[in-house]
Parts: C-alpha cells; structure tokens; sequence
C-alpha cells in the first residue's frame, strides 16, 4: 500500500494513485485506518455524501492545545451541519462576490509592485525565484490587505500526514499569535469600523445571528491559511508543468491573457495543490460499492481524482485549453471552497501578467518540492528572463 511519506512517491504520486484507481472502488489503507478515494465520482461523493462529517478531534493536553483546537472546532471547514450552514451563511455574506471583484484594483497593484522587484533582479543579469518573489508574496499581501493580518506558515504544517514535533510546537505557537491579533482587532473594528473584511464579519448579522469572538478569529485564521496554500501551490505547479512543456508554454506565451480562464482551473487540476480531503462516516454508510462503519475514515484523494481517465480526455496530459474542466480541486457540496473566487481572481491577473512582462522567461535548474504530500507544491523555482 502506498506510504504518503516516501520521498520517491512525493515526487510523482500519479502512477500509483492511478493503480488505486484501478481497484474501481474505495482501498483501505490499513497503516491510516482510512478509506481512500481514488476515482473521481467516489471523491466527489466524499465531499457531497450527507452521512460523511468533518469531525475535528481535540488534540490533548487540553491547556496546551486549547486555542489550536478551537480554532478548527470553530471553522468552516471542520464543521458540519447545521453549525457549518450557520457559518457559512454569516461568512458568505461578509466575504461575497462584489467584496472579491472590489479587491481586483489591489491584485492588479500588489502584482505590479512585485513584478517592478523582480525586474530589478532581471535587469542586473539575476534569476529570480517564482515562489519567493510572485507566487508566495502576491496572496499573502492580498489576505493581508483584506484582514490587516500579520503573515504565518505555521499552523498549515499540522495539515500533512505525520507532522513531526518540531511542526507541531510551531503550528500551536501560531495558533496563539493569530488568535490573540484578530481577537485584539476585531473589538477595535468593533468600536471603530473599517472598510476592511474583520469589519465586516464582526458586523454581518442574520436572523439573529452573529458569529461569536472565536469563530470570527477561526474564519479569519482559516481564510490567510487556506487562501495562501492554494493559491501559492496551484500557481507554482501550473507554472512549473507549463514551463516543462514546450507546447503549453507557447500557449501562454503567445495567447496568455485569452486562455487564462481556462489556464488556471487546467493549473488546478494537472498537478492540484491540496491532495488528500479526509472526512469520518457519522453513520454506517455506502460510497463508491464499500460499507464504511460509523467512526470509520475515509479521504478523497483529489490529486488522482482530477488524472481520473474516465472523466477526463487524455488525463495525464496538461491542455491549458481544457474546456470543461470538472476538477473537485476547490472541493465540491458544502464544502466548496469559499475563497474560490478570491484564488480565481489572483491568478487571472498574475497569470497574464508575468508572461506579458517576461514571455521568454524558462526554468533555471531544477525547481525544488516540498517534501509533503497533503499539500503539494515546490519550495523555490528559479527562473531566468
């Protein structure tokens, strides 16, 4: 059975996943004790399937752990109904579309202003690096234009399979920090409104209801992590498949800002920056021709599900003109990711961009990965212009 840890794996997990596919059905790994989700149809009915929870086990001990874990019992994406339609109700309506499409100004600015530091590098002979100086920065500053939040890495690292102690130490460091920063701003918000997204989700208010202090820190928190992880790693491994293939980097090249609709949802799908979505059968449930028992886990792997042959022509090749493109990389049901269109847009304007400014531009050396597979992107790409 596949170990999520090998190096070798990490690198390149698609031939594997695809002979997970090929079982036609759920596998039980019995290193994890979960179900795996391998085809299309069987992920997406993880994410859709009523009988299927999110369910955040508080880490132990208590006084240690204790803003970590409610800042996951108290988000969006660790919450099921009817608390979870609560949240996202009370949150959709802070963090709606018109919010998004006012935030285009500053996307289009921020990415100027990196891009105007990168050619500096450029001008005196440099390679710059596409995850240190565009694709990391751009959704950081945009979040933190949005929320006024100070920038951290930590708390993501307790998302991978296995995290090690070090990991664990820094992502309840984190967990701290944050939560003490937004509580702080959000009763200064309180008493002194902004025209900025805390503002608005300590006043948004429906039939009644408002969030209390501890989810409106947990939907700030989850916003920064969730926001900048995808996008960072869908913009970079796009860019590095792209880049690998002659083909698609003509594409881009010569047509960028005509096919960067459906670049970026093909950028989702390639090589996809979240792999593994775990959910736990609150009652004895079916999925995909496999009885998963209540208390029983089971994960969608969306990786394989988005290389799945038979939902998608010529799976395993990258085609930036991929239209449809059914891939679940933002989630499906419930949980569809709500910071969708915030990634969407990011990458419609830095896309574009960077190839308008540098169409020449090709990968200098080997790009370097992350040595995770839950979150799968690279840690630096140098790139000579």
């Amino acid at each position: 059975m596949i170990d999520f840890n090998n190096p070798t794996f990490v690198a390149d997990p698609y031939e594997q996943l695809k002979e997970l596919r090929e079982f036609g059905k759920p596998v039980w790994h019995e290193g994890m004790q979960i179900f795996l989700a391998a085809r299309h149809s069987d992920a997406n009915d993880v994410f859709r399937n009523k009988s299927l929870g999110r369910i955040f086990i508080d880490k132990k001990p208590d006084f240690e752990w204790e803003t970590f874990n409610w800042l996951h019992s108290d988000s969006i994406l660790d919450s099921e109904p009817p608390k979870h339609t609560r949240l996202r109700s009370l949150v959709a309506k802070a963090f709606n579309r018109n919010k998004i499409e006012g935030m285009r100004p500053a996307v289009e600015r921020i990415t100027k202003q990196l891009l105007d530091v990168i050619e500096e590098k450029v001008k005196s002979g440099e390679t710059f690096d596409l995850i240190a100086d565009y694709a990391e920065p751009l959704p950081v500053k945009i979040i933190a234009d949005l929320l006024g939040f100070p920038e951290s890495q930590s708390i993501v690292k307790m998302y991978e399979v296995n995290p090690s102690e070090q990991y664990q130490m820094e992502a309840k460091k984190a967990a701290a920090e944050f939560a003490e920063y937004v509580r702080s701003l959000a009763e200064h918000r309180k008493k002194n409104p902004g025209q900025d997204l805390i503002t608005d989700l300590a006043m948004v208010e429906e039939n009644g209801e408002k969030l209390n202090s501890h989810e409106l820190v947990a939907t700030c928190v989850l916003l920064l992590n969730a926001g900048h992880e995808a996008s960072v790693n869908a913009f970079g491994n796009g860019m590095v498949a792209a880049l690998e293939r002659p083909d698609q980097a003509e594409l881009l090249r010569k047509n960028s800002r005509a096919i960067t609709g459906t670049a970026l949802e093909e950028f989702m799908r390639f090589d996809a920056p979240l792999h593994l979505f775990e959910r736990t059968a609150t009652v004895d449930t079916e999925l995909g021709g496999v009885k998963i028992e209540k208390g029983q886990k089971i994960a969608a792997l969306i990786g394989s599900a988005n290389r799945d042959s038979a939902v998608f022509e010529h799976a395993d090749e990258m085609d930036l003109t991929r239209d449809p493109n059914p891939h679940i990389g933002f989630g499906a049901g419930i949980h569809f990711c709500l910071g969708a269109p915030l990634a969407r847009l990011e990458m419609s304007v830095s896309l574009p961009a960077l190839w308008e400014k540098y169409p020449n531009m090709q990968l200098a050396g080997n790009p370097v990965r992350r040595p995770t597979f839950v979150l799968r992107g690279y840690e630096s790409v140098s790139i000579s212009a």
